[in-house]
């Protein structure tokens, strides 16, 4: 790897008339996020630009979009899609919970550092301004970054959650959602795996199941990522693909994102379960969901 090579490569494919989106894909989907953050000190130092802007200034749309995801550093990547998903009208609750139910405690620490820096205020002030109620609470306790990630599991205890849980939710009027919170954001993967056992022999059902009747909307969605992500996180971001390609329209956001911030952690085990889970290859569904450039940027970060 010669980052002054690349360089210079990158270069070429933009100067002059016109753009060689081929040359771009195949140098940039070839090295791995630490390369390209030299490549892009590289440039400026030896070419004398900026590779950021000349690549917005080349390129447009979804392409554009997962190109500048690859040149941007993992936790800053995660920065500001948290940021875009609550400023402006509306909020993108959806990548909220994805980031936040799957991230580990040091990335949701450097989430937050990096946060402040970026922007002069935290990013628990951001979440208490822009959601509210108990979604609101779920999402400021997985942004402490808390979580014990122990591997001990008490199994008493265990029990005790169980049944916990059981009686939040399954055996009384109302739901107390507080129980949940507490129980699915603070204790270890291995404890809340031995948890989910308990809980289907006392309440005959998964604890999915009881979290889809006991509550709804974005409450819902993100105790549902908390167990999907502590019982199977490819699994989960498998499913988050699939949804964001089936039916009519592609939601891009997440297309993008899950592709772009997972391709150098679990690609190979997220194709694994999405072939699985849907009789189809996700090779197969971007190439039928997506096209131009932005379809080949994407098949060669799934990998074919």
């Amino acid at each position: 790897f010669s980052a002054e090579q690349e360089a210079q490569a990158l270069r070429k494919a933009m100067k002059g008339f016109g753009t060689d989106e081929d040359a771009i894909i195949e140098i940039l989907t070839k090295l791995n996020v630490s390369q390209r953050q030299q490549v892009l000190i590289t440039y400026k130092s030896s070419i004398g630009r900026d590779l950021i802007d000349d690549l917005k200034s080349e390129l447009s749309g979804n392409f554009e979009r997962v190109i500048i995801g690859m040149m941007t550093p993992t936790t800053m990547y995660d920065v500001h899609e948290l940021r875009r998903a609550m400023k402006g009208a509306g909020t993108d609750e959806g990548c909220l919970i994805e980031i936040l139910a799957s991230r580990t405690n040091e990335e949701i620490r450097r989430i937050n550092e990096n946060y402040k820096l970026q922007y002069g205020r935290t990013f628990e002030e951001d979440i208490v301004s822009d959601t509210s109620s108990m979604f609101r609470r779920v999402l400021v306790s997985l942004a402490t970054g808390n979580r014990d990630e122990g591997t001990y599991v008490d199994g008493a205890l265990a029990q005790q959650d169980a049944q916990c849980l059981y009686e939040a939710g399954e055996k009384k009027w109302g739901t107390d959602e507080v129980q949940f919170m507490t129980i699915l954001c603070t204790r270890n993967r291995f404890h809340l795996l031995r948890v989910f056992d308990a809980y289907r022999e006392i309440a005959n059902k998964d604890i999915t199941e009881s979290i889809k009747s006991e509550m709804s909307g974005d409450l819902e969605d993100a105790l549902l990522a908390v167990v999907k992500c502590m019982r199977n996180k490819p699994a989960y971001f498998a499913e988050r693909l699939y949804k964001s390609m089936k039916g009519l329209g592609t939601d891009d956001n997440t297309l993008i994102r899950v592709m772009v911030s997972r391709c150098e952690i679990d690609m190979l085990e997220i194709r694994r379960e999405f072939l699985t889970m849907y009789g189809k290859s996700l090779y197969s569904f971007i190439q039928g969901d997506c096209s131009g450039d932005y379809r080949k940027v994407l098949l060669r970060l799934c990998g074919g």
